[in-house]
């Protein structure tokens, strides 16, 4: 029988749990991390564009001078395209360059190929003997079947625990290990049925915060040492050990989707560098006031003409800011792969 915790000889100001997902543990809005993390990054590129042509063309047309009489009496559109169309070129040389780099890490003589298939093949075969059984081909399964065995090793430390004389160390161990199993079941849930390339794997993985919950062992083993007998030594380090094998598994998840991504930008910014860069030469041959008069809802046409072209000459390094952005922020929250928080709010 499970003995009562006596709340008036607990300090309940320690704290051992964790909020569930990033955001909570971030405590930051969540259409910024939609915006950052989970959006489509073409919606993102595409939302950039219209925001970037409805600014243009207002700004062009309320800001002094007059659009039409600075057309005539100068060559804005020609010297405006065809600096867009040295930055395009540039531009796109130098991320394709940068993603190759990146890239090229994994290529290598024969010898070097042989030692990264014995490393995978090592930690699948320790992974192996952790779940009980063969290590799943999918990201998504491979990284739930960890989260499966801390969270069974974890109901066996809250478990173990019953017969602990020490009300403290009782309700610390059950407040922790409700939150390892809050955690792992909101994060099985978001892997289960995820698809690898559309970054819902390594935004699910985001929100499994291990490292907190290895400091929690760690923490408990040391300031419970007296009350610690040889049984909950074991479960604790099992639990532990569990949990720090999510580190690497997520650390290698996500460096496969780092050169997913930069692969998928690469070829998109060359799809649309060559219509950008049409676009640019025909407006630098046929672009003057002239071109497109009249107006349309009190609004010049020759403006929304340029405000449309210099958007799509745009498009290359708008793919660039919507994808990177991704990137970095990703970068910025999986620092460090021990148990250290870089930040008090994303425990």
């Amino acid at each position: 029988m499970t003995a009562e915790v006596d709340d008036s000889a607990v300090d309940q100001s320690v704290d051992v749990s964790t909020a569930n997902t990033m955001r909570e543990r971030a405590n930051e809005s969540r259409i910024k991390l939609w915006i950052l993390l989970k959006a489509n990054r073409l919606l993102v590129t595409a939302v950039l564009a219209v925001a970037f042509f409805v600014v243009f063309v207002i700004g062009i047309t309320v800001l002094p001078p007059p659009l039409i009489p600075q057309l005539n009496s100068s060559d804005t559109i020609d010297t405006l395209f065809s600096t867009m169309i040295s930055a395009v070129i540039t531009g796109v040389t130098l991320v394709v360059t940068i993603s190759q780099l990146v890239l090229s890490q994994e290529n290598g003589p024969l010898g070097e190929q042989r030692q990264r298939m014995e490393d995978s093949m090592d930690f699948r075969d320790y992974t192996e003997e952790l779940v009980g059984s063969p290590s799943p081909a999918d990201p998504s399964a491979f990284l739930r079947n960890i989260i499966d065995v801390s969270q069974d090793r974890a109901e066996a430390v809250r478990d173990g625990f019953d017969d602990i004389e020490s009300d403290q160390l009782r309700w610390e161990v059950d407040q922790f290990t409700q939150s390892v199993i809050g955690n792992s079941e909101t994060v099985r849930d978001q892997l289960e049925g995820g698809t690898f390339g559309n970054f819902d794997v390594v935004f699910a993985a985001l929100n499994y915060n291990y490292a907190w919950k290895i400091f929690q062992v760690e923490r408990l083993l040391n300031d419970h040492d007296e009350d610690l007998g040889q049984p909950e030594n074991k479960l604790l380090n099992e639990l532990k050990t569990a949990l720090s094998m999510f580190g690497p598994a997520r650390e290698h998840v996500k460096t496969l989707y780092f050169e997913w991504a930069l692969t998928s930008l690469s070829q998109l910014i060359l799809y649309v560098a060559i219509p950008a860069l049409a676009v640019a030469g025909i407006m630098m041959v046929i672009g003057e006031a002239g071109t497109f008069p009249g107006s349309t809802l009190g609004i010049e046409n020759i403006a929304l003409l340029v405000g449309a072209s210099l958007t799509i000459t745009l498009l290359p390094f708008l793919l660039l800011v919507s994808y990177i952005s991704r990137l970095v922020t990703l970068a910025k929250r999986t620092l460090a792969i021990e148990p250290l928080i870089l930040r008090e709010s994303q425990r």
